[in-house]
């Protein structure tokens, strides 16, 4: 239960069960319980239908962690990883673990100009791909010296540009998997991870989160709750590259919750695997959701098997919630809210805490306040302000930007950006955003970069992007648009012109908008709230 400490500090509480302590890095912890697991079922390839037990991830990890060894892989140099759900990204992110090595793992939607900015923030000596992103990766990695090799998922046979995942797991002779040693690590500064979160301010920022991170957040996780998590089925199509998706695997690894995984959302697929695994607990983002609560093609599955939903990535609106208890029956749906910065969710509805609007309550270890943005004064229940984080989930900092990460951690405290409140019974409430990130399907697109894009068109003379309110997506990039004096320019034009640049997430979906004028402030910075403000009086004048 969180308390309100002095200074309007409100605390979740400690984390009384530090069992990862007994252990000498991340990578030790996930493979001696997959050693306790033994012929337990842990993953479920969904598509395929094969099974694999816990022993044979563990024996997987361990032939994966030799590979990187013979490619030159040793303590803190990084891993890139570039692929779809699949047992390859699980075993080569845990082999990567065994040996203490970082893993990057980049988005597979990256174009190439998203791929070289964040391979240059990570740097990784070797990169994994799946076939739909390693032509991507080969291409880019020409011109990045860094990358020594390149290691395909799909390819049968090494060439000279790029090595066959498997001739290489077949080539590796390696003693009993069991005598693995695991060398110890400084928990507080060795980073396991380096993933890409977008900022307002344009490309994304490479946030490092280190092993004690991880370990913190594992304890915090897997304390007991009413929910036997060892025990159930567990379906997820969250995209492992994402934050929210790469620690949901690592979490379920170290539960021994059988986990049911889609390589990508299809409807057909993701529903008929709910009925045939008899899938207890789900992990979903908002957009699943109204997928569950209106498409007529759900009525079709036997979906009673479902008893919890986790919502993450974005907001989920009470209504949509109720459409799916009432149509499904799902008697428990849970959401969180946290950031790539602060490992996974810090806040999370339980039975205690899941007032309409609320996104939970305080999880342990952690420590919150909110603050006047404008003073930095602590503000107490009931008053809105800047939610700020603490804890042992903090981020080291964004990979080679001390500036930014001067400016979101202060004195040990994340500043999220994020407007917010608790109430009396220390419940959570987001409100609004300093930041201007634009959420569209769960992830996070930053206005700035489209608007970047767009002033590279000799056509357009001034561009702003917003969020489109959508209640499929959340939200969709929609741009305004100043044109040059006499410049012809069309909707479609414009449209295109970004989807040839961008990934998916951040293609114009919104529409496009031509004015006179951008709205400004008097030191330059785009006035969005006006821009949001203009649609609203649109759709109210046409009503």
């Amino acid at each position: 239960m969180a308390t309100l400490l002095p200074g309007n500090i409100v605390y979740g509480g400690p984390i009384t069960n530090r069992e990862t302590n007994n252990y000498k890095s991340l990578g030790h912890f996930i493979m001696e319980k997959y050693k306790e697991f033994d012929d337990q079922i842990v993953m479920v390839d969904a598509v395929s239908g094969k099974e694999y037990t816990a022993k044979y991830m563990h024996d997987s990890a361990v032939r994966v962690a030799y590979v990187l060894k013979s490619l030159g892989i040793k303590a803190n140099d990084v891993v890139g990883l570039s692929s779809e759900n699949c047992f390859e990204f699980a075993i080569t992110l845990f082999g990567a673990f065994a040996i203490n090595a970082t893993v990057a793992p980049f988005n597979i939607t990256y174009s190439e100009r998203e791929m070289h900015h964040g391979i240059n923030l990570s740097k990784p000596k070797v990169i994994f791909g799946s076939k739909i992103t390693i032509k991507r990766i080969a291409s880019v990695a020409k011109n990045n010296v860094f990358v020594k090799k390149i290691v395909s998922f799909d390819s049968e046979k090494s060439t000279s540009d790029i090595l066959s995942f498997y001739e290489l797991m077949e080539s590796i002779s390696i003693p009993s998997s069991n005598t693995f040693e695991y060398e110890p690590v400084n928990k507080n500064e060795d980073v396991t991870l380096i993933v890409c979160s977008s900022g307002t301010t344009g490309l994304p920022k490479g946030v490092q989160i280190t092993q004690a991170n991880v370990l913190s957040t594992l304890d915090s996780q897997l304390a007991p709750t009413a929910i036997p998590i060892g025990e159930v089925k567990m379906l997820t199509v969250i995209p492992w590259f994402h934050s929210f998706g790469c620690l949901t695997l690592i979490f379920c690894a170290c539960a021994g919750t059988c986990l049911v995984y889609l390589p990508k959302f299809e409807d057909h697929l993701f529903l008929s695997a709910i009925e045939k695994y008899q899938v207890m607990m789900a992990f979903i983002v908002p957009p699943l959701a109204v997928f569950l609560a209106k498409h007529p093609i759900v009525d079709k599955y036997d979906l009673s098997s479902l008893l919890v939903l986790l919502c993450g990535a974005a907001p989920l609106s009470k209504e949509t919630e109720d459409q799916i208890k009432e149509r499904i029956g799902v008697p428990i749906i849970r959401q969180g809210y946290g950031l790539s910065e602060t490992t996974l969710s810090v806040l999370v509805q339980n039975d205690n805490a899941c007032k309409p609007g609320s996104v939970g309550a305080l999880k342990i270890g952690v420590y919150a306040k909110i603050i006047d943005p404008d003073t930095g004064r602590t503000l107490g229940p009931n008053q809105r302000g800047e939610l700020c984080f603490k804890g042992d989930c903090i981020m080291k900092g964004y990979i080679g930007d001390v500036k930014s990460t001067q400016s979101s951690i202060i004195d040990g405290w994340l500043h999220t950006g994020d407007i917010g409140y608790y109430d009396e019974d220390f419940e959570f409430f987001i409100v609004d955003r300093i930041k201007e990130l634009i959420k569209y399907k769960g992830f996070q697109v930053p206005p700035a970069e489209i608007e970047a894009i767009l002033l590279t068109n000799p056509k357009v003379k001034d561009a702003a992007v917003i969020g489109k309110p959508d209640e499929e997506a959340g939200e969709l990039p929609m741009a305004f648009i100043v044109s040059q004096p006499n410049a012809q320019l069309s909707e479609q034009e414009i449209i295109d012109f970004v989807a040839q640049r961008a990934s998916p997430a951040k293609r114009l979906r919104g529409g496009v908008t031509f004015i006179d004028e951008i709205p400004k402030n008097p030191s330059g910075k785009i006035l969005r709230r006006l821009l949001r403000d203009s649609l609203k009086n649109k759709v109210k004048s046409k009503i």
